[in-house]
């Protein structure tokens, strides 16, 4: 698959417009703005003349100081985030302001000044509605090859949206060697040299025709990160009927298909539609050899049904600002729900929830960053308060927790605890029911409960007393490494903050679901 069988175009003229494009560089210890937009020159033999020899001793000395900071920050935080950071080419000098409350971040230990800013935040929050969603037609014109690859009706009698493609190449040709997946790990070049070796028995046969079965997922795990969704995805796996991916989490929709790996890396190769649906043949064979079966004298219907659990599909749209034109005020045109709506219309979706508060800890945590404490996170906290306020100034709330820059900008995910803005935004594309929202907190205490839920969810059928107490007994999966239990629990004024900012999100969440469990107010940490 080239370059040229996509139509996606990037806002700058070139890719390396996009690797040109400034860096945003965190600057403490200065009474000037919370960040500055640095021109970066990638040519060390282009120095500009000074004007005199002081001017040249002063640029010398600020280089050096700047150098210094950044090489600091990358030593004793190792988080790469700040300094490889693509800003979105919308809306720059809003984050050049830090809003009505500036302070230097690297001291900020004031509770009645982070307290302002929380309430700053809180008079600006206006929840919206419904969103405009876009034609079909537009979707189309923006990846043309996923909506040619997928058909826009599916075998009947089976549970997966499924459907047979007439096989082109030819039959000696390894069918996994250009998959991307396959390309950057070892772990699923294994899993494909199985397939591969059964690729051809697959294959049906008919008028001198070769055709090949392909399958979407039935349902997806779409979020939240840190919410259980391991858990959940490796309960799911021990029932007999339901597959999943060769791998847990994909991220084709959210960043595979755009090329993105990580934002900080730029742009990779594209991973194509085909890529993607590659990684549910393992399924695929089986729902094929049971249609197979039945088509041979047995009445049933294949039960199997595919799962994908990418815990990013629920938030993750930090890729629009390359791609799609900015015609919607700094929000963007098209959300990753449009698309699997406009291939799948009936899927059905789970979401994992948890006390954002707890979460946002938990997250911090995870990542593999040095020097963690609790009081290096009560900073950052601080930091992502403080840039999302400075973009509420001049934007709406539903721009800013959509705002790329801001996103990679903080250095605490703040704003995938905002579940209420993703939520609505789903409930405008899919129906009620076809969302089922969990919370961690009930899964913990009753997984008997939660997995039922699931079970009724998915139209699954009932299951014998030894596998169902094999799925709801076992020991809970990702749980938090010993080395990050030892760091303690965040300090009391950061949850008393951070209580205080998710609260009118947790309000308008149980409201919209009619559960006032998700206020998240008697909630004992996990």
């Amino acid at each position: 698959m080239t370059q040229m069988d996509y139509k996606y175009s990037l806002l700058g003229s070139t890719v390396d417009d996009y690797h040109k494009r400034p860096l945003l560089l965190q600057v403490d210890d200065t009474p000037m703005n919370l960040f500055a937009i640095l021109e970066v020159k990638r040519d060390p033999t282009k120095r500009s003349s000074a004007a005199g020899c002081k001017i040249r001793l002063y640029g010398f000395l600020f280089g050096l100081a700047v150098m210094f900071l950044i090489m600091a920050s990358y030593v004793l935080t190792g988080d790469k985030k700040g300094l490889l950071l693509t800003p979105s080419p919308y809306h720059l000098n809003s984050l050049v302001s830090p809003g009505p409350f500036a302070f230097n971040l690297s001291s900020v230990k004031d509770y009645a000044h982070i307290k302002l800013v929380v309430k700053s935040i809180k008079s600006k929050l206006e929840f919206p509605s419904s969103r405009r969603l876009p034609e079909l037609k537009a979707l189309m014109r923006s990846d043309p090859h996923m909506f040619s690859v997928i058909p826009r009706k599916f075998l009947p009698g089976i549970k997966n949206p499924c459907w047979y493609k007439e096989f082109t190449g030819n039959i000696t040709t390894d069918p996994y060697k250009t998959n991307l997946y396959g390309r950057y790990s070892r772990r699923f070049r294994t899993v494909f040299q199985h397939l591969r070796s059964a690729f051809h028995h697959h294959l049906l046969r008919r008028n001198r025709k070769l055709y090949r079965m392909r399958c979407l997922p039935y349902f997806y795990i779409i979020g939240q990160p840190k919410c259980g969704t391991t858990d959940l995805y490796d309960r799911l796996r021990l029932h007999p009927d339901v597959k999943f991916t060769t791998f847990k989490e994909p991220h084709w929709w959210t960043r595979k298909r755009f090329g993105i790996i990580r934002l900080s890396e730029g742009l990779h190769d594209r991973y194509p539609v085909e890529d993607y649906l590659d990684l549910f043949d393992q399924a695929t064979h089986q729902i094929q050899g049971e249609l197979t079966a039945n088509t041979s004298g047995s009445p049933s219907h294949p039960k199997i049904i595919i799962g994908e659990a990418s815990a990013s599909t629920m938030w993750d749209n930090n890729a629009w600002v390359y791609f799609y034109e900015n015609t919607t005020e700094g929000e963007p045109l098209f959300l990753i729900q449009d698309f699997i709506h406009a291939v799948q219309p009936e899927a059905r979706f789970i979401v994992m929830l948890r006390d954002p508060v707890e979460r946002l800890y938990s997250d911090y945590l995870y990542f593999g960053i040095a020097n963690k404490s609790a009081e290096d996170f009560h900073e950052k906290v601080s930091e992502s308060l403080q840039l999302f306020d400075g973009c509420l100034t001049e934007f709406t709330m539903r721009s800013c927790v959509y705002n790329t820059t801001v996103n990679n900008a903080m250095p605490v995910r703040l704003q995938v605890g905002l579940y209420i803005v993703y939520l609505i935004d789903w409930l405008t594309v899919f129906s009620k029911e076809q969302i089922l929202v969990l919370r961690l907190e009930d899964h913990a205490s009753n997984r008997k409960y939660t997995m039922h839920k699931v079970f009724d969810f998915l139209n699954l059928g009932p299951l014998s007393k030894e596998i169902e107490s094999q799925i709801t007994r076992s020991p809970a999966s990702n749980t938090r490494r010993p080395a990050d239990k030892n760091l303690g629990p965040m300090l009391p004024i950061t949850k008393e903050i951070l209580r205080d900012f998710y609260k009118p999100f947790n309000e308008k969440l149980a409201k919209v679901l009619q559960n006032d469990t998700f206020l998240w107010e008697n909630n004992s940490k996990l």
